[in-house]
């Protein structure tokens, strides 16, 4: 069951479609990341929810990621398969598209150059993308999925992930917009070329540089 399909993800669409159009919050600047907060964006004390307007019910217990495409070894992880890697606490900065930032955020999870290990990209791979259980999709260069912030999350702020938050998994790439931090991520597909995920087939930027304001395409 999914929580919110009621007509609401359409309307979120079109409106995030029409922000692609119209260039909305772009400040022409770019920013050192040294500088911390990104050009057009504000802080927050809070944390936002966004999402396509549909919140899938997934437990732990249903959850599962498979990694499979161009690896050595393909991997499919329950809840507990997460729980039993090395584990990774990361104090990381946020920064969604829609303008807000938040500052040390701590997330804890499976690091994603620990799953590389496991998997062993072939030498061909060069890119991923990311499904979810809402049928999200999101695609990055697998250089920039390999940087040692990057995390397979399961809790937040000390908690397990909450379901508006993209609990029970979520993505965390924190050097990028956060609409590639994916929710209820359940596959990984390496690649040799790059397809464009779900925002980024609708005027959003391919790969997503805060600090250069790659907002969209």
């Amino acid at each position: 069951m999914t929580k919110g399909d009621d007509g609401t993800k359409d309307k979120l669409i079109a409106t995030k479609e029409r922000w692609a159009r119209e260039g909305r919050l772009l400040t022409g600047a770019a920013a050192d990341p040294a500088e911390r907060l990104p050009p057009g964006q504000h802080e927050v004390r809070n944390w936002p929810v966004l999402d396509l307007g549909v919140q899938p019910e997934l437990t732990r217990e249903k959850w599962h990621l498979r990694v499979d495409g161009l690896v050595a070894n393909k991997i499919a992880w329950r809840y507990a398969d997460l729980l039993a890697q090395p584990q990774t606490r990361q104090i990381s900065d946020i920064h969604c598209v829609t303008s807000w930032s938040r500052y040390d955020m701590p997330f804890e999870g499976v690091s994603a150059l620990h799953l590389l290990e496991q998997v062993q990209p072939l030498p061909e791979a060069r890119h991923l993308m990311v499904h979810s259980f809402d049928g999200y999709t999101t695609n990055l260069p697998l250089e920039l999925f390999a940087a040692p912030d990057v995390l397979i999350a399961h809790s937040a702020e000390g908690r397990p992930l909450t379901r508006e938050h993209g609990g029970p998994v979520r993505l965390v790439v924190p050097k990028l917009y956060f609409w590639k931090s994916a929710k209820w991520i359940s596959r990984i597909e390496v690649l040799s070329e790059e397809r464009l995920g779900f925002w980024e087939e609708r005027g959003y930027h391919r790969i997503g540089d805060p600090w250069t304001e790659e907002r969209y395409s």
